[in-house]
């Protein structure tokens, strides 16, 4: 295998560079004041700019948990259409994230908040939204150039969260965060060689990923991975939803799938119990399965960024194996042009 003539783009190194976004991102969001009181942030983005909104959930309802009086209940509303949800008009902020500036639902409701004069910033690297949030005096946070959106998650994390802090939303725990870096840069190198394994395995299968409700956003992540660096469809679902659904469908399955299951050690006993239960019987249907244990989970930024890490390493690998550049999506593109 000939990585540097596939990997064209180096996104190999766009891997191990990430755990240095975090960094970088809360610096830009830093100095960004708001005087609004706001009992909610509704986040309007697609594809790799929205995937940020879930991890960030996960991370705050687990801090809520540890301790609920420095973690305010508050609504984290994502939006992934051309028109803005109710919530937007109450007592909310309104951040508007796309990559490359030029995402036209994204754009589509900045208009609506500017229409209606709501509270609004942006989280771009241009296009067209910086050009329109300079016009209106809209502030604008603009974030590095990356190979993709997909890949700008520790930027848009890191903002999001600081400017949860900064509207006093979130409780400050970026010096936590900041000293889990080192960590988890040696184990996303650590990690290279576990994803680079479970690739040889995936391939020729369809992989389906579970995961605990928890860490359903982290499931989504690796589907979306795979789908957008290896080129093939991939799937996920969530316990114990899936035992009441989805595990009945492959009584008779259609297609060759590979079920990876994330293990939260500090999910409820009966999850814990339900998950390889499920995975013998799923292997009886002549399914091949594996179980995957979430490392670093006494940390919960490390935990949800290390299983990341596995998973941008599985999908890269399995790029490869397919003999595909990880990094394109020409489809998206293709669309695009028609869509004008």
């Amino acid at each position: 295998m000939d990585i540097h003539t596939q990997d064209k783009e180096n996104l190999r190194q766009v891997i191990l560079d990430f755990p240095q976004q975090f960094k970088t991102g809360f610096a830009l969001a830093k100095k960004l004041r708001l005087t609004n009181i706001f009992q909610a942030v509704c986040v309007s983005g697609m594809g790799g700019s929205s995937l940020p909104v879930d991890v960030l959930k996960t991370y705050l309802k687990t801090l809520r948990k540890q301790n609920p009086q420095a973690n305010p209940v508050f609504q984290l509303l994502k939006n992934r259409t051309y028109t803005l949800p109710p919530e937007a008009y109450e007592q909310c902020l309104n951040v508007f994230s796309s990559y490359s500036g030029n995402t036209e639902e994204t754009l589509s409701a900045l208009q609506e908040a500017i229409k209606n004069n709501l509270p609004s910033i942006a989280i771009t690297h241009g296009g067209k939204l910086k050009e329109i949030c300079e016009k209106n005096n809209i502030p604008v946070l603009i974030i590095p150039k990356i190979s993709q959106p997909r890949y700008a998650l520790g930027y848009f994390f890191s903002i999001l969260l600081q400017i949860l802090i900064n509207i006093q939303l979130a409780s400050d725990t970026t010096t936590m965060i900041l000293e889990s870096i080192p960590t988890l840069t040696k184990e996303t190198l650590r990690l290279e060689k576990n994803g680079q394994d479970l690739a040889q395995q995936l391939k020729g299968f369809t992989p389906i990923i579970h995961t605990t409700d928890q860490f359903k956003s982290i499931g989504r992540i690796w589907k979306i991975k795979i789908n957008e660096n290896a080129k093939t469809p991939a799937f996920y679902n969530f316990y114990s939803e899936l035992n009441h659904n989805e595990m009945v469908g492959f009584s008779l399955p259609q297609a060759k799938f590979y079920i990876i299951t994330l293990i939260d050690s500090q999910a409820h006993p009966q999850i814990r119990k339900r998950m390889p239960l499920t995975n013998h019987l799923l292997s009886e249907k002549g399914l091949t399965t594996t179980l995957i244990n979430i490392p670093n989970n006494d940390n919960i930024f490390l935990a949800l960024f290390s299983s990341l890490a596995l998973g941008d390493w599985v999908s890269y690998y399995l790029a490869l194996g397919y003999n595909q550049d990880p990094t394109p999506v020409n489809m998206v593109e293709d669309l695009k042009k028609v869509l004008v």
